[in-house]
């Protein structure tokens, strides 16, 4: 018998999958609850991993990409301020033969996402550079070797770049220097709450039954009349995001049957407060300013004027991100990455 069977023996209790009973008498207390348990989304484990093992042929990533990549859509302040990053890069770029300004776009998506973008050099015959095409960060890996990439898309055989052949930009780690690490992790948890909040709201209305309660039942009531009214509560509409639990207590006293509610409380829960914190701390991480993700300022005050925050975010964001981009060119020996002269308007 294992410690928590023994435990529970010690106690007299027995898991009846919800059930909760004192003893299997009919003229004692009985209790039950209702709703599957729904597991709780923990994603912790994404920042846990800051550090990189090899398998004797490429480095694996420190944090799991199928979990940020999952987690790009998790909040609305989260995605757009990556896509505006990636808009406004993408329009400073003049294309040059080696890069289009498609193949920058996903690079930079990359980047802002995963930390990491890798080009692929294609080369002619002589061995000059004749064109980047993007290698997309989800499943491209660092070989063990000197200047070696993988390709590893999971569903098909792993395929090894040819030496030189991937252009690598990442963004610094403070852990190892292998693979480049996004600079949101810290305000990830906030875009998971974020979420979280608003699934629990939806799910909320969905129910049908916005506030869950006791029924609370202590008159002479027969336990065939007992049995047929748990069923009736478990065959409600909705189950499972509420817990309504039903207990039945024989030879009660005038006012034996009552309804208490218990969710209306925890269903309110703070739901613009936490909305409201979540994405200013998402905001902060991404540094964008709320005007340019077309927040609405609240009553009675102002965010100012939008073209001087863009002008201070494109000097202090955008252009760092730029001379990032141009390490391709030391990488390749020629001028692959070129911008364009920012034209401010009046």
């Amino acid at each position: 018998m294992s410690r928590a069977a023994a435990r529970a023996a010690s106690y007299g209790a027995i898991d009846t999958g919800g059930h909760v009973a004192a003893n299997d008498s009919r003229g004692g207390v009985e209790s039950f609850a209702f709703g599957d348990p729904e597991p709780v989304l923990d994603r912790r484990q994404i920042v846990d991993m800051l550090e990189c093992w090899h398998n004797g042929r490429w480095y694996e990533p420190p944090l799991p990409l199928d979990g940020l990549a999952r987690a790009f859509r998790v909040s609305p302040h989260h995605s757009s301020a990556i896509l505006l990053k990636v808009n406004m890069l993408s329009a400073s770029l003049e294309p040059t033969p080696l890069l289009s300004r498609a193949t920058f776009e996903k690079m930079v998506q990359d980047y802002l996402v995963f930390g990491n973008a890798y080009a692929e050099v294609r080369r002619n015959r002589l061995g000059g550079a004749l064109q980047l095409r993007h290698s997309m960060a989800r499943y491209t890996r660092r070989g063990v070797a000197e200047g070696a990439y993988w390709w590893v898309p999971g569903a098909s055989d792993p395929i090894e770049y040819p030496t030189g052949a991937v252009c690598h930009v990442l963004k610094p780690d403070l852990n190892q220097e292998i693979y480049g690490v996004p600079e949101y992790l810290s305000a990830l948890q906030s875009a998971l709450l974020n979420e979280a909040a608003t699934l629990f709201r939806r799910r909320y209305y969905l129910n049908g039954s916005h506030a869950g309660y006791i029924l609370y039942a202590t008159g002479d009531i027969d336990a065939r009349d007992t049995d047929a009214l748990k069923a009736a509560l478990k065959a409600s509409k909705g189950p499972g995001n509420f817990r309504n639990l039903f207990v039945h207590a024989p030879n009660g006293k005038d006012g034996s049957l009552k309804i208490l509610p218990i969710a209306e409380a925890g269903a309110k829960d703070e739901f613009l407060g936490i909305k409201s914190a979540t994405a200013a701390d998402v905001m902060a991480a991404h540094r964008v300013p709320p005007q340019l993700l077309g927040i609405v300022p609240a009553q009675g005050s102002a965010f100012g004027n939008p073209k001087d925050a863009t002008g201070m975010f494109y000097e202090l964001e955008v252009e760092p991100i730029q001379r990032a981009f141009l390490d391709i060119n030391e990488q390749l020996g020629v001028e692959a990455v070129r911008y364009r002269e920012r034209v401010v308007l009046a």
